[in-house]
Parts: C-alpha cells; sequence; structure tokens
C-alpha cells in the first residue's frame, strides 16, 4: 500500500509552533497537504491509527461555542465597557427619549462598533430568510421620512408635547387613517411613539427631524434618492458604460434629457433644498472637519497658500486659519455659491481668507503650495474626475501638494460591517444620482496614473471613526 505523507501545524495562532510529519497508507479521504490548528500531536497518531484500520477518517472532536452564545457574549462585554466609559464620563446611557444625547464619545467608538456588528449578525441569524430578505429590500420605509419631512411633522409636534393623528391629518389635508397608518409605520423604526392611543409624541430620531438641514435630507432622500435608485439598472442597461451625469437613475426617474446639475440650477428652490440635505452630512460625525485639522500635519508646512477648490462657503478655510494661523487659504467656487461669503468671515481671519469664483473644469490659473478637494471626486464619474485633475495642471509648480479628502471603500470586512454597509449604500447612490462612485484604494491610484504620470500618491490617512480618508498626493516633474 503506497504511504502519503500529512503536515500538521501545531497551534499555528500562538507562540507555541509545532509542525509535525507522519507517514500513513494512502488513503482517498485525505487531501495533502493538511493543515491543522491546536490539536496536538495526538490528531497524528488519531489519523495513523484510523487509516491503518482501514477505518473511514473521523475528524477529532473541538467543543465551540454557539456562534448566537458568542455573538450574544460580545454584546454583552462591549456593553458594560461602554457603559463604563459613558459613567466615567458622566454621559447618560442611550435612550429614545427626545431629549437624549445624540453623539457617544470618540472612545466608546470601537465597543460600539463591536455592538452593532454583533447584534446585526444575531438579528439575522434568528430570522427566517424570507423575512430577512423581506427586511433587507425594505421598500415600504422612506414612506413615513417622506410625510414628516414633506409637511413638517416634525416641526408640528412641540418638544415634550403631543398631537393627535386627527390634528396632524387637518394640519396636513391628508386622510387620518393614512397618516396613522404611515406614522405608525414609522414607529417601528422608532420615529416617534404613541403615548396614549391616537397620540402622537416624540422620540431622540423625530425630534432630530425638526432640524431643517436634517428635513431636507429626509425629503431628498425620500424623493430624489429613492427614485433615483429605483431605475438605477434601467439607467445602466439604456446607457450601458455611461460615464455621463445626464445618463442615470435620476434622468429616468425625472424622465427628463438634464443631470441632477442642470435640474438644480432650473430650480433654486429644489437646489436650496439639496444643499440643506448636504449639510445634515456635515453635521454629522463622520464628516467632521477636525478629521482633517488634526490627521494631517499642517503646522509643517510653514506659511503656504491653500486652495480650496469646491469649497462652498468656506467653512474649511475658516477651521484652518483659526487653528493654524500661519495658514492663508482661496476658497474658490462657483460664483453663486461664493457671492456674499466673505461676511461670513470673522474678522480678525479676512487677512488670510478669501474667495474666488472658479469652474473646476476650467484652467487653474492661480498657483498654490496645497490644493485641497475635499469630497468632490465621489461626486462625478472617472472621466470628469481626470478633466478637474488636468484642469489645475497649468498652475502646478513641482512638489505641489494635493489633498484628497474623500471616501476610500475598504476591501470586504476590512471595517465594521454596518460602516461598510453605508458606504457601498452611498456608492450606490453616487452611481444611480450622478453616475459617479466611491473609489477603493485601487481606484483612486488608477485615477491619478490615468490623469497624468506626474501625480504621485505619497501616503493615504484614514483616521478611525471618519467617513472620508485623507489622500496626500504630490506633483513631481
Amino acid at each position: 500500500m503506497s504511504r502519503s505523507t500529512i503536515w500538521l501545524s501545531i497551534g499555528s495562532r500562538g507562540p507555541d509552533v509545532h509542525f509535525g510529519v507522519v507517514e500513513v497508507p494512502h488513503h482517498p479521504a485525505l487531501f495533502t497537504p493538511i493543515i491543522m490548528s491546536e490539536l496536538g500531536r495526538v490528531l497524528a497518531v488519531t489519523f495513523h491509527q484510523q487509516i491503518q484500520n482501514n477505518r473511514p477518517l473521523e475528524m477529532a472532536s473541538v467543543t465551540t461555542k454557539p456562534r448566537i452564545i458568542e455573538l450574544a457574549q460580545m454584546i454583552s462585554n462591549s456593553t458594560e465597557k461602554l457603559q463604563n466609559i459613558l459613567t466615567a464620563k458622566s454621559i447618560p446611557s442611550p435612550t429614545f427619549d427626545e431629549n437624549a444625547p445624540t453623539k457617544l464619545p470618540a472612545e466608546a467608538s470601537e465597543d460600539r462598533d463591536v455592538i452593532l456588528d454583533a447584534a446585526s449578525e444575531l438579528y439575522d441569524l434568528l430570522l427566517e430568510p424570507l423575512t430577512a430578505l423581506n427586511k433587507t429590500s425594505a421598500m415600504n420605509n422612506l414612506v413615513h421620512m417622506q410625510l414628516i419631512s414633506r409637511y413638517g411633522i416634525a416641526e408640528m409636534i412641540p418638544p415634550g408635547g403631543t398631537m393627535t393623528f386627527a390634528e396632524i391629518a387637518s394640519k396636513t389635508g391628508i386622510n387620518e387613517n393614512i397618516v396613522r397608518r404611515i406614522l405608525r409605520h414609522g414607529m417601528t423604526h422608532r420615529v416617534f411613539r404613541e403615548p396614549q392611543p391616537r397620540t402622537v409624541a416624540h422620540t431622540k430620531l423625530s425630534r432630530q427631524l425638526a432640524n431643517s438641514n436634517l428635513s431636507s435630507w429626509a425629503e431628498i432622500a425620500g424623493d430624489e434618492m429613492w427614485l433615483s435608485n429605483a431605475k438605477m439598472l434601467d439607467a445602466a442597461l439604456k446607457w450601458p458604460n455611461s460615464q455621463e451625469p445626464s445618463q442615470t437613475g435620476f434622468t429616468v426617474a425625472s424622465n427628463t434629457a438634464s443631470s441632477i446639475y442642470e435640474a438644480l440650477g432650473k430650480d433654486p428652490e429644489r437646489a436650496e433644498k439639496f444643499s440643506s440635505s448636504m449639510k445634515a452630512y456635515a453635521d454629522s460625525p463622520g464628516y467632521d472637519v477636525n478629521y482633517l485639522l488634526d490627521n494631517f500635519d499642517w503646522k509643517s508646512l510653514g506659511q503656504v497658500r491653500i486652495l480650496d477648490i469646491g469649497g462652498a462657503r468656506g467653512h474649511i478655510a475658516i477651521a484652518l486659519t483659526s487653528q493654524f494661523p500661519e495658514l492663508s487659504v482661496t476658497v474658490q467656487d462657483l460664483g453663486h455659491v461664493v457671492d456674499g461669503a466673505d461676511q461670513e468671515v470673522p474678522q480678525p481671519l479676512r487677512q488670510r481668507v478669501c474667495f474666488q469664483e472658479y469652474n473646476f473644469f476650467s484652467p487653474q490659473s492661480v498657483s498654490a503650495d496645497v490644493y485641497i478637494f475635499r469630497w468632490i471626486f465621489h461626486n462625478w464619474s472617472d472621466k470628469y474626475c481626470i478633466e478637474i485633475l488636468r484642469a489645475q495642471i497649468p498652475s502646478f509648480r513641482s512638489g505641489a501638494r494635493i489633498l484628497i479628502q474623500d471616501g476610500c471603500l475598504p476591501e470586504p470586512g476590512e471595517i465594521p460591517l454596518w460602516m461598510e454597509r453605508d458606504m457601498r449604500a452611498m456608492d450606490l447612490t453616487m452611481a444611480a444620482v450622478f453616475n459617479a462612485k466611491e473609489r477603493a484604494l485601487d481606484d483612486w491610484k488608477a485615477l491619478l496614473t490615468e490623469a497624468d504620470a506626474r501625480f504621485e500618491m505619497q501616503n493615504v490617512i484614514q483616521p478611525k471613526g471618519s467617513a472620508l480618508a485623507i489622500i496626500d498626493v504630490r506633483w513631481t516633474v
């Protein structure tokens, strides 16, 4: 009988690593090499004895905890650690009370991530497949957001107060039966609550929708984004491989030949609502400007001139010059965006912050030491990102620095699943509305190389908790 060699790796995850070799008679059930861990030399002997006796190969018994028990313990342990952080900082434990704190301290983010991913996995494990798929499709979830945002229901209900379904129906002009059914669906998502029969009161979530920016976000999500995503595949079939912003789910859903940029340009009220919805993102923790300020060595630059391209009303410029007195920033954006923005700059900073009308597809005429593109490129397909980058080249000096603060998609499993899910949802929305995308590291490298080989990526910084990475690029000659 021929003999085979089985290689065994014993304790391969720890410092006690041993490798053993045992020769055994050939057996068709075996594949070589076989790698095991933490079974010890007993496993080799067991294999040898079983095969010599011509018995079917039986794996040694390894006791493992059921996954649902592991998850429950992870949730319990991390919740206790998170609560200890809150207690030490005298921060109330999370509740859905309308006045409850809306943010956790940064120190709690790691435990929060463990809890959210473990709780989500446990929840999904306990659902039947059809139920889980039905929840994934979730075609009704935005209906209550549409009603609340379109009619300002969150603003109607006073803090700490209540309204009846009948009163809300009267103010909105919508049938009470429909109002009640839609809002009760929202309540299953903890948006509003029903403290007494047919009475509506705030929760922490609904109270936030009284904020004008968040209300605009909810309305845009319920109208523009929802419909655009629903037509994304239709657009992909109609215009295969298109990179044009006028060939999207948005254009199909809107029955127009215009891009969303053109549509907003023709409708100032709609444009204002869209702009307000984007401010809701700026207010969320993952987009905090301090990630840019704290995770790049601005002091090492000395006295330099910075261009903030597409910098809107200058909130990045104001933050930078407030903290780093050596810096001067010119903010460039379209004329209607920057008009009057200089009056919003604090008086002590006005010597170092200025505004300039500029379309970033036009050749750049201003030379600077550092060029900032914050959350710009994810709005555009590769074709147009390359145009933007090439338009800057005429102004570059050797060694000029280009800082791109934008999303950088992880490889699957690199970050907590709940965060990855949000990033991939954003990627689909960018495709559906703008024919654009979120980019992984390889995508960024390819984009820069195609724009010009003289763009050299130096570093990528992904601050913990930030939705945006900082991509440090140099112009080399």
